[in-house]
């Protein structure tokens, strides 16, 4: 059986919703945060980077949101999540992946973990006063270049999918004025109404 390891209102949800879309059989695990649960030694040993998701398999943990999705489309093929047949098809789905992972996720830390990056009070105060025009501006790219249908990738639902739902619900927290990205937030609307993303909040919330 998988594991998966999370925390509330966090990228891993992203990994919980394709769980339950691919059928798959999980438990989850839930970190506290405000405990620092993720730095304690037992996590540690399962993730040494201290942060979630991880993913524990028959073949030992996996971590980063994207190697997850990917891992979970081509474990359950059967589920058709990814175009696993279409090698640049699958490329794009990890590029899209990828920029919010390694862009839009990390414009939206420097807004509540600066520390990771600097030192100086003003420093980090600069950063937070930056977020809202930073992240702004990467989902005026989505929204304008990269979400191209219904759907993510258009007409078939990917893992994608999930991803772009979980960090859409941190905009407002950001401070993003969410009329300037219609298509973004119908997508975020049509998401969730999907039976697998009420079961996974409503397992996060319990």
């Amino acid at each position: 059986m998988l594991k998966l390891f999370y925390a509330p209102k966090t990228c891993a949800l992203a990994t919980h919703i394709a769980l339950i879309d691919a059928g798959a059989n999980y438990e989850l695990a839930r970190l506290d945060f405000g405990a620092e649960e993720q730095r304690k030694p037992e996590y540690l040993e399962v993730n040494p980077k201290g942060r979630v998701p991880a993913l524990v398999t028959e073949r030992g943990p996996l971590t980063e949101t994207p190697a997850l999705l990917a891992y979970i489309a081509q474990r359950f093929p059967e589920a058709a999540l990814a175009p696993l047949g279409d090698p640049f098809a699958f490329a794009e789905v990890q590029a899209f992946n990828s920029y919010l992972c390694a862009t839009v996720h990390v414009a939206h830390a420097h807004g509540r973990r600066g520390y990771r990056w600097v030192d100086e009070p003003e420093a980090i105060a600069a950063m937070q006063r930056k977020l809202p025009a930073s992240v702004t501006a990467c989902f005026e790219l989505i929204e304008h270049k990269m979400l191209r249908g219904p759907w993510v990738m258009g007409e078939s639902y990917t893992i994608c999918d999930p991803y772009l739902f979980t960090v859409a619900t941190w905009l407002e927290g950001d401070g993003v004025d969410i009329s300037k990205l219609p298509r973004v937030i119908e997508h975020r609307e049509r998401m969730a109404q999907r039976e697998s993303v009420r079961q996974a909040l409503a397992e996060q919330a319990s």
